[in-house]
C-alpha cells in the first residue's frame, strides 16, 4: 500500500494553509483600473476596488507564468511563482533581452492574459491569483508574518 499523497500537517500549519487560501472578498479581486506598460517597459499596475494598489514587473510576471507547464517547471526546479531560473555560469554569458509582452488583452471579466516576445502565451493571470501574488510591501510583509519568516 502506497502512502503517496499523505501529509501530516500541524494545526498551526493548517491553520496557516487555511489562511493563505481563503476566499478573498469579491471588492479584494475586482480591478477599478488596469495598466499595463508595455511602452515604458515596466510592468502591470493595477487599483483594486478595496482600496489597494498593486504593481509587478514583467520579469516577475514572466517567471510567475499560472500555465501548467510553467508552474510544473517551478514545482520540479523549487522555485517560487516570480523567482527566477538560476543562470547558468559561463565564460562569456549571451544577452537575454529582459522579458516583455508583445501584447495583453481582457479574458472576460476574470484575467487578463500576455502573449510574451519569447512566443509564450499559455498563462491566464485571474485577478485573484494577482491579488494573491501582490509585490507591495504591505502584502509582502503580511506574508511574512503568516509564514513567521523574517521579510
Amino acid at each position: 500500500m502506497s502512502h503517496e499523497g499523505i501529509r501530516v500537517a500541524s494545526k498551526e500549519d493548517q491553520e496557516r494553509e487555511d489562511q493563505q487560501n481563503r476566499t478573498l472578498p469579491k471588492i479584494a479581486v475586482t480591478p477599478e483600473k488596469v495598466r499595463v506598460l508595455m511602452t515604458e517597459g515596466k510592468g502591470l499596475e493595477i487599483d483594486w476596488a478595496d482600496g489597494h494598489k498593486s504593481a509587478w514587473g514583467f520579469a516577475w510576471l514572466r517567471e510567475a507564468c499560472p500555465c501548467a507547464t510553467c508552474v510544473d517547471e517551478r514545482n520540479a526546479e523549487g522555485r517560487k511563482a516570480g523567482q527566477a531560473k538560476p543562470k547558468p555560469t559561463q565564460l562569456l554569458p549571451m544577452y537575454a533581452p529582459p522579458p516583455k509582452p508583445a501584447s495583453a488583452h481582457a479574458v472576460g471579466r476574470y484575467a487578463i492574459q500576455f502573449i510574451w516576445a519569447d512566443g509564450h502565451s499559455g498563462g491566464i493571470y485571474s485577478w485573484e491569483y494577482l491579488r494573491r501574488m501582490c509585490q507591495c510591501q504591505e502584502c509582502t510583509f503580511a506574508e511574512a508574518e503568516t509564514k513567521g519568516t523574517p521579510n
